[in-house]
């Protein structure tokens, strides 16, 4: 019986594709939310709050050239 199937690379790259649409969507969220409060807290929290999902944004597009750069290196 086997617990885990085998996930093939391409899998990964797609899952970090779809993490990358997702962060996307929800740092255009944020903007959005940020552009409509007026309290000083809320305004805080949304300028911290995109600060971390734009890194998180980042971090996800420096993976991608990671894979990007090494398939383009050494293609199938």
């Amino acid at each position: 019986m086997k617990l885990f199937k085998p996930t093939p690379v391409d899998d990964g790259y797609k899952t970090l594709q779809a993490d990358i649409k997702k962060t996307t969507d929800e740092l255009q969220i944020v903007y959005n939310n940020l552009e409509n409060v007026v309290e000083p807290d809320l305004i805080d929290y949304y300028i911290y709050q995109a600060k971390a999902v734009s890194m998180r944004y980042k971090f996800l597009l420096n993976c991608a050239k990671k894979i990007e750069d090494s398939y383009a290196r050494n293609p199938l």
